[in-house]
Order: C-alpha cells, then sequence, then structure tokens
C-alpha cells in the first residue's frame, strides 16, 4: 500500500465539556467522532487537534505532517491565534487540503481565505434538513443518491457571504422554507478548499453514514496535488541576457 494521506481533525472541544447533551451524543468530542469513521479507511492516517492546547494543536510538526485539516468550530472563533491562522493559510496555499465544517464559516481561516464575511441566516429550532446532490458526477457525491435527509439539524439560511464557488455540490432545504449551499469548493492557491454545512453540536449528524461518505470522499478530494512553497523568490535568468 502506498503511503498513506495524513489527515488532521480540529475541533474547539468546548460544547462537549460545557454541554451534557453534546458529550452524550460525542463523548470524545466531534473531532474524536470524525476521527473514528475516518480512520476506518485504511488509506487514512488520522489524528486530531483541539483549541486548548499549545498551538491550538498545530505546531509548525503537525503542520507539516498534515494533507488534509478538517476544521470545527463555533463558540471561540476569537480565540484562535493570528499567528495559527497564518500559518494554516500559508500551508493551504502551498498545497494543504481544507474541510471547513459547519459554523466555522465564520472561523478566522475560513474568513481569510474567502475574502468575505461569510454570514448567514440561522435557526435552532426543529428543522428537517434535505440535501440535494446537483453534482453526482464529483468525487465529493459519489455513492450518494439525489437527495438525503437530516430529520434534525440547525437551519442556515440564504443570503450566505461566500464568494461564488468553484462548484456547488449541495444545495439544503429546511422545513421553514430557507435554501442554502451548503457544499462548496474552491482552489486557494494550490490547496483545495471543501465547505460543508451539516454540523450542529447538539445533533448526532456526524453518525449519519451518508455525511460520513461525504466526508471520507471529501479528505481523499481535497488531498495534495502539489508541494510549492509560498515564496517571492529573485530568480536568475534562463539564458544569457544582453548586457544592459
Amino acid at each position: 500500500m502506498s503511503n498513506p494521506l495524513r489527515v488532521t481533525v480540529w475541533s474547539e472541544f468546548r460544547h462537549e465539556k460545557l454541554n451534557p447533551k453534546v458529550a452524550e451524543i460525542y463523548p470524545t468530542g466531534i473531532h474524536g467522532a470524525i476521527a473514528e469513521f475516518l480512520g476506518r479507511d485504511e488509506h487514512l492516517a488520522v489524528g486530531t487537534a483541539t483549541l486548548d492546547e499549545r498551538e491550538h494543536g498545530l505546531t509548525d510538526d503537525v503542520l507539516a505532517a498534515t494533507d488534509v485539516l478538517l476544521w470545527w468550530g463555533h463558540m471561540a472563533h476569537g480565540e484562535v491565534s493570528d499567528e495559527v491562522v497564518a500559518k494554516v493559510q500559508r500551508r493551504v496555499l502551498e498545497g494543504m487540503g481544507l474541510i471547513v465544517l459547519h459554523s466555522a464559516h465564520y472561523s478566522k481561516i475560513f474568513q481569510r481565505l474567502m475574502g468575505t464575511t461569510c454570514s448567514l441566516k440561522w435557526r435552532e429550532a426543529t428543522d428537517k434538513e434535505r440535501l440535494w446532490n446537483i453534482a453526482p458526477s464529483h468525487p465529493i457525491t459519489a455513492g450518494l443518491g439525489e437527495y438525503f435527509e437530516l430529520p434534525r439539524e440547525e437551519m442556515y439560511g440564504e443570503p450566505f457571504g461566500i464568494p461564488e464557488p468553484d462548484q456547488l455540490l449541495f444545495i439544503s432545504w429546511f422545513t421553514g422554507g430557507e435554501v442554502f449551499r451548503s457544499g462548496a469548493t474552491w482552489q486557494r492557491g494550490h490547496g483545495r478548499v471543501f465547505y460543508f454545512r451539516p454540523g450542529h453540536e447538539t445533533y448526532p449528524t456526524y453518525h449519519d453514514a451518508n455525511i460520513q461518505r461525504i466526508l471520507t470522499n471529501a479528505v481523499h478530494w481535497a488531498r495534495p496535488t502539489v508541494r510549492m512553497a509560498d515564496e517571492c523568490p529573485n530568480t536568475p535568468p534562463l539564458e544569457p541576457l544582453p548586457e544592459a
């Protein structure tokens, strides 16, 4: 077998410590639940990192050994170090894949890479979410049907303050009537970025088989195709130049 794809799952790991309902759904944390199902894929080597670790668990060594980074955040976006955000951005530009989950639409790293507010409408209630697969030939949607449903999820509604996606993969409809661009991709530098909407902490979304399939597919899709340093070198000419 070729070298496994190296994956790091990052989350705040705060809700699980403060809310017993979240701890019951995700006893090892949201990052732990995601890492567990990704780890079933023999082609992936999966680790985790959390907000309260040194450098938020994203040291230079960890980032250098990460091919694809998944990012879940919600209540503590402002606590994420700008220095760490800059390092993650640089790694994406150099080729690392980034998968941004649910409320991480408001994370510093997603806003920096998008260059926009990434704002939206929301409602935590009893909405059913129906996700329409509008790009059935894309690698991230492989193995899915025309649509699937989550019986309970937090609602996100348009307008969604993002730049035009390179490709839109999913559109969600909610019981309350709203729709949302819930799965989209971008290229930033040499790195691929995928935003995927479902994943509110008080619902068992990451235990859903369709969600697990999408995120596993997304990790493979986001793998680096090149690794190039983000720098601005002074380069000598390939051919002799005439005298000035």
